[in-house]
């Protein structure tokens, strides 16, 4: 399983959010090109780099720093946040971004997505979706997580047939930042009824035993955030399970 130590910008720093609130915000440091160095140097494949502030106004706004970001150091980087065209797919993937990530428009313009897939190939996109419980159905949230998308889960991926989607991350936003462990029951639920997609795992990944257990219950990668900021583990320890 891919670890992803996770950089989340907001105003050029290293954030976290708390249960996906843009009021809720813990700072960690101003320096994420040293932080993605570390990433790398600890044995990172992949660091994750959200957007925050593009994820909040719905249009890119920090793309040009990730993009210095992806120039600076040689690790694969997934990135997203306030991508809304295909003019900043294609931007963040000049850039040298390895893989997009799209948020909202994978739930309100699945057609589009679709054709950005099938011309950029599988392997240039992740689909993330942000999930709020409602009534305890897996509901995707919109817009920087403020929005409820009114469709569950199921029917948002149903519009990616077998073949046409790999990557797709699923983020439990009740736990996000809460250091209260992972939702396995929902990435079991995703894993038994899409058997053919690389599950990403994000929200509330607090120790190594919640790694394990997102790798025994079939995900292919786990997004980590504040619990390698907080000292719980290092990314050595993560990639090494």
């Amino acid at each position: 399983m891919l670890i992803y130590p996770a950089i989340d910008l907001k105003h050029g720093a290293c954030v976290r959010l708390l249960h996906g609130r843009f009021d809720a915000v813990t700072r960690y440091d101003d320096a994420p090109a040293r932080r993605l160095a570390q990433f790398a140097a600890e044995g990172a494949e992949w660091v994750h780099i959200v957007d925050l502030d593009g994820a909040e106004a719905g249009r890119a706004i920090q793309h040009a720093l990730i993009g210095e970001l992806a120039a600076s150091v040689d690790v694969n980087i997934q990135s997203g946040g306030g991508v809304r065209s295909r003019t900043d797919v294609d931007a963040l993937l000049a850039a040298g971004v390895s893989r997009v990530v799209v948020g909202s428009l994978a739930v309100t313009a699945a057609d589009q997505v679709g054709q950005w897939l099938a011309e950029l190939g599988p392997e240039a996109l992740t689909l993330a979706f942000d999930i709020k419980l409602e009534d305890g159905v897996p509901v995707p949230a919109l817009k920087g997580w403020s929005q409820s998308s009114g469709v569950d889960l199921w029917t948002a991926l149903d519009r990616y047939p077998p073949g046409t989607l790999t990557h797709v991350l699923i983020t439990d936003v009740g736990r996000d930042g809460a250091l209260t462990g992972p939702n396995l029951d929902l990435l079991a639920e995703a894993r038994r009824r899409r058997p053919d997609l690389k599950i990403q795992a994000s929200g509330g990944v607090s120790s190594l035993d919640d790694l394990t257990a997102c790798r025994d219950f079939g995900c292919d990668g786990a997004i980590v955030g504040r619990a390698i900021y907080e000292g719980r583990f290092t990314v050595t320890e993560a990639v090494s399970l």
